[in-house]
């Protein structure tokens, strides 16, 4: 099989020869950009400057002979670039702190401190000298409950959302890259945006919009409304233009989940958001019905799977059996035949940093073993591959996976 084959017949729960595998299809499935420049010199590739695409997280673009090697299955489609489509003109050279040289997008965004911590401060985002990822204070979210709510405020929202509408020229790169790509690999597509834009965890943070969920329900159904027509006109605008190229499409990155359970209710989900992800998969699907569309919720969600079924997603990421009391073999009985799910081989909180070799394959093949029955899964780690993780184990998880027979 080609690996455009192999994944769209996985995500169509047909029959592989082994199980897809994808390394940065998306901002959850990816890898720091510290290990990706040492698994280049350990496969002994030319050595390179990586693209940092994501300068929060630090997360590399893999390039195209790294996936040859892993043998992904999936191309990375982003508002202007791919793995290995990138305009040189729009990248430039930065070096974080003598640890990492790479390229960027607008090197200008940051400032250099004496003592070395590098800040982006529009964002205000900082990295220490021993840290691995930008950060701000409080995640960004802090809370005070001495007082009343945030309110939200509409109509700068709205402002806000027409002041960052993909420009013209960004769609018709989108378009030529998508053509391009399609042509000229044996890759399946994936497509990152224009996303919906509700979440759990947006507006204020995950210690206050929960509250404003319950206390103002009205207001958050005009908030998502606004985002919802907000997202179905720029996707008007462009997955027309793409659909016959692409594969999967990125809808949301909505984590709903802790490490022991919800944020909020199902209640919650069902009233408030359920309604408006129905409508933009509804979308999606009439428009480009052969796009596979894809939800990514970190943390224990499994409760929520009936109601993301109902939303008529497609593919669920990242499959974090670890978080929650419900087992592997749970999550694939409750999304068998119904949901794909991409992601979940491997603990990478635990198992891949600290485990030996014979740990992580003995937990990758339990894994696909389980999720890859009947088909319907996509193989990557839980969540982002880390910068302290050696490449040994990075070779060790994709060969593992691709070595389990169905």
């Amino acid at each position: 099989m080609t690996h455009r084959e192999r994944l769209i017949r996985a995500i169509n729960f047909m029959d592989v020869d082994h199980v897809p595998m994808d390394l940065g299809g998306m901002d959850s499935t990816g890898i720091s950009a510290f290990a990706y420049s040492n698994l280049v010199k350990f496969l002994c590739l030319q050595e390179r400057l990586p693209y940092v695409h994501d300068t929060g997280q630090m997360l590399a673009l893999p390039d195209l002979d790294v996936l040859d090697i892993l043998d992904c299955d999936v191309i990375s489609i982003r508002m202007g670039f791919a793995n290995g489509y990138t305009n040189e003109d729009d990248w430039g050279r930065f070096n974080f702190g003598g640890r990492l040289d790479a390229k960027v997008i607008n090197p200008s965004r940051f400032e250099v401190l004496p003592d070395g911590t590098i800040l982006q401060p529009k964002l205000g985002l900082k990295m220490p000298t021993n840290s691995y990822v930008f950060d701000s204070e409080h995640g960004g979210q802090p809370v005070f409950f001495d007082g009343d709510l945030p309110k939200l405020d509409l109509g700068k929202i709205k402002e806000d959302l027409n002041a960052h509408r993909l420009s013209e020229e960004t769609i018709e790169k989108v378009i030529k890259i998508c053509e391009k790509v399609y042509k000229e690999t044996d890759r399946a597509l994936f497509l990152n945006g224009p996303m919906l834009g509700i979440g759990i965890g947006n507006f204020g943070g995950v210690g206050y919009f929960p509250l404003l969920c319950l206390t103002d329900e009205d207001k958050v159904k005009e908030l998502h409304e606004l985002l919802l027509n907000h997202a179905l006109s720029e996707l008007e605008r462009l997955l027309p233009y793409v659909k016959n190229y692409i594969h999967i499409y990125m809808c949301n990155s909505d984590d709903w989940g802790t490490q022991h359970n919800l944020i909020a209710s199902p209640e919650i989900f069902k009233k408030l958001f359920l309604p408006y992800y129905k409508e933009f998969n509804i979308h999606i699907h009439r428009l480009a019905p052969n796009v596979k569309t894809f939800l990514h919720s970190c943390g224990a969600v499994y409760d929520l799977i009936d109601l993301f079924i109902e939303c008529e997603f497609n593919i669920l990421n990242p499959v974090q059996w670890t978080a929650g009391q419900y087992t592997p073999n749970d999550w694939k009985k409750k999304c068998e035949g119904k949901l794909s799910l991409w992601g979940g081989g491997v603990d990478t909180q635990k198992v891949l940093p600290l485990g030996s070799k014979e740990d992580i394959i003995k937990q990758v093949s339990e894994i696909v073993s389980v999720f890859s029955k009947d088909s319907g899964y996509v193989f990557c780690p839980i969540h982002n591959i880390l910068a302290e993780i050696e490449p040994w184990k990075i070779k060790t998880i994709y060969e593992t996976a691709k070595s389990i027979k169905r």
